[in-house]
């Protein structure tokens, strides 16, 4: 039996880690959207550099997460106070493995406590299966952004109380 994967707030001491995270599970889990295309990979990577992450930790508008089976980080998540799931990511070798679920639910209860009616994402085509399963719906057709092709999701939160 697989131990529990404990997802806990990330510390401004883990932006190094979220976008080394972050840039791994891109250039590996990504692969079928930028089909390895330097330029592309950059320019997906480069969004998510230790000071940007540094600078999200800092925003109190800003949600992260890791993930982490057995004190080792696994993935990654980002939500903003507006409803954005910024990102979801997942070390390659930990996907299926109930990693990105748990960080997906970890940032909805997020944006529960704080009346976010729902929650949105812009994803990549490969990845809309993973957040459908988790209930998101398609809120617009899909788009491209820069050369990598976008689904936009959401999903409605039941509020507490």
């Amino acid at each position: 039996m697989q131990a529990p994967i404990c997802i806990r707030p990330a510390k401004p001491a883990d932006a190094g880690l979220i976008s080394r995270i972050i840039e791994r599970s891109i250039r590996v889990g990504c692969a079928l959207e930028h089909r390895n295309d330097p330029q592309q990979v950059n320019r997906w990577i480069d969004r998510q550099s230790a000071d940007i992450i540094s600078a999200r930790l800092a925003d109190s508008h800003c949600y992260l997460n890791v993930a982490l089976l057995q004190d080792k980080p696994v993935g990654v998540g980002m939500a903003t106070a507006s409803g954005d799931i910024g990102f979801c990511h997942v070390q390659p070798e930990w996907f299926r493995r109930g990693a990105g679920r748990a960080l997906m639910s970890d940032l909805e209860g997020w944006l529960r406590i704080r009346g976010v009616p729902q929650a949105c994402i812009a994803s990549t085509r490969s990845g809309a299966a993973f957040y459908r399963h988790l209930g998101y719906c398609d809120s617009a057709p899909p788009a491209s952004d820069q050369g990598l092709h976008r689904v936009t999701l959401y999903k409605p939160l039941a509020l507490p109380g």
